[in-house]
């Protein structure tokens, strides 16, 4: 998995590409981490590019989501398509995490709750 940080205004937008797995789950993680330590509150998670998710991959986007609402800060997971949004029905999450189709949905409920 290739990890690649943007920012736009007060948002951060995670970019995903390749595989999330027992192997590199925990990569993810240490990066979310990493910018909850430098005060950094709103994210954007991108699977645009991510071709595989596995139970560890699920481990560590609850882990984040869970992490990131209890400190109040603001995450949105974007672009979720293919096998990957398949995993994510099977393990009745849809409802529970908070995805956007778009990055640009995600910017403009962000934007909105600012108001």
């Amino acid at each position: 998995m290739e990890i690649k940080i943007r920012n736009y205004s007060s948002i951060y937008i995670v970019d995903l590409t390749g595989e999330i797995d027992l192997y590199n789950y925990f990569k993810l993680k240490e990066v979310i981490l990493k910018m909850i330590d430098k005060g950094i509150k709103n994210y954007i998670i991108n699977f645009e590019n991510v071709t595989y998710l596995d139970s560890s991959g699920i481990g560590a986007i609850i882990f984040i989501n869970t992490k990131l609402k209890s400190l109040g800060h603001n995450l949105f997971l974007v672009n979720i398509n293919g096998s990957v949004k398949r995993v994510i029905e099977l393990t009745n999450l849809i409802g529970f995490l908070p995805i956007k189709e778009t990055i640009q949905e995600a910017i403009d409920l962000f934007e909105k709750n600012k108001e």
